[in-house]
């Protein structure tokens, strides 16, 4: 059978204020095309649809378009929640999931088989997929406790509930002719960053070992980290990254998506696309001189620009003339760490306004036109 495996689609992201939607459009139109012209037998979307919990009506109506119009190249669709998407509001969208023929996972259910998808290619291949959406470290205990663990079992570490959450959703995993698989949102040891994810659910207590997917499992389908990549276990387990990137920190990375090809006799082999439709990401630093021979070679490349300037008033806007597409700019740490460093200015007894000259003078923002709007600010709202 042939797999198509994405995942960190997050739709809705605004990068530094700037809205993504028609970015994210061509960039799912591309994945579509290669689900049209690769026709896979089941595509996974692994988490991270969207970027937010409450995601704006563009995005869902992108979302909810774009699973449609990979079920209608043929392929079963089966799509688990990551971190960033409320599992309640895709529980939601469940009666349009089903009539659209898409399985759709939000949350946890009460029983195990409801997270197992069984069927058979059209030539014959009988598969079956479990289907495990994110878990929080709370939500992992109510899970483990909804799947009969014992209370001293639930008040082990995330990786322990995880690993028997696992265990009791893989039993029917044996030799029994069908291509075992498990689709999930998570962090497992080993795994690389890619450099834009949420810290708070990649930290060390969200990790679990790879050793928690048996070696029965043809193939293990995730999400979560943007990076595309294997992570080396008892089976096969791939993250397909995001397909466009997400935010900076990501430039290294190279979106795609990844065709797999298994049988229940056959290794998992897979095969990065490349998904080249979003924009590249770039970290430029210089002087505002050094900035400038950049203006005609940034392309469509959005920008974060550290600048090797003393901070003053306008700076941002003379860069930004510069480079239109920087989205951010900063004055550039090491620039700053090399100035000398200045005694602090003395506090008692000082005027607002001397107080806040002091304040620029250790910043190092020596501007005159600062200090006098300052100066206009405090007088209206005194």
């Amino acid at each position: 059978m042939r797999i198509l495996h994405t995942a960190d689609w997050h739709v809705g992201k605004v990068l530094k204020g700037r809205g993504r939607i028609e970015e994210h459009a061509r960039v799912l139109r591309e994945v579509i095309d290669v689900a049209e012209r690769e026709q896979p037998d089941l595509v996974i979307v692994a988490g991270d649809l969207y970027d937010t919990a409450a995601p704006p009506v563009d995005a869902t109506r992108l979302v909810t378009r774009a699973l449609s119009a990979l079920r209608n190249t043929g392929a079963e669709v089966v799509v688990v929640t990551g971190n960033h998407d409320n599992g309640a509001h895709l529980e939601a969208l469940r009666p349009w999931a089903e009539a659209a023929g898409i399985r759709l996972f939000g949350q946890v259910a009460t029983r195990p088989e409801l997270h197992l998808v069984e069927a058979a290619t059209s030539t014959g291949e009988r598969w079956q997929l479990v289907a495990l959406p994110f878990l929080s470290q709370r939500h992992a205990v109510r899970a483990a406790e909804m799947f009969d663990l014992t209370t001293t079992e639930a008040t082990q570490t995330y990786a322990d509930w995880v690993r028997r959450l696992v265990a009791r959703l893989t039993e029917s995993f044996d030799g029994s002719g069908m291509v075992n698989l498990v689709a999930s949102h998570l962090t497992v040891a080993g795994g690389v960053l890619g450099g834009g994810e949420r810290d708070a659910h990649t930290i060390f207590p969200y990790h679990v070992p790879a050793s928690v997917f048996p070696g029965s499992c043809h193939y293990v389908a995730l999400g979560h980290l943007h990076r595309q990549q294997e992570v080396t276990g008892a089976c096969p387990i791939r993250y397909s990254g995001s397909p466009l990137l997400v935010d900076f920190g990501e430039e290294a990375n190279q979106p795609a998506v990844l065709l797999v090809d298994v049988a229940a006799d056959t290794p998992a082999r897979v095969t990065p696309v490349p998904i080249t439709s979003g924009r590249t990401l770039r970290t430029v630093r210089g002087t505002l001189a050094e900035l400038a021979e950049l203006a005609t070679g940034d392309g469509e490349a959005w920008l974060r620009v550290f600048v090797s300037e003393r901070p003053r008033a306008g700076l941002r806007e003379e860069v930004q003339e510069l480079l239109p597409h920087a989205l951010e700019v900063r004055i550039d740490p090491e620039f700053a760490a090399a100035g000398e460093e200045q005694p602090r200015a003395v506090r008692t007894g000082r005027s607002p306004q001397q107080l806040f000259a002091a304040y620029l003078e250790e910043r190092g923002h020596d501007d005159s036109a600062v200090e006098d709007l300052f100066a206009q600010l405090y007088d209206d709202v005194s």
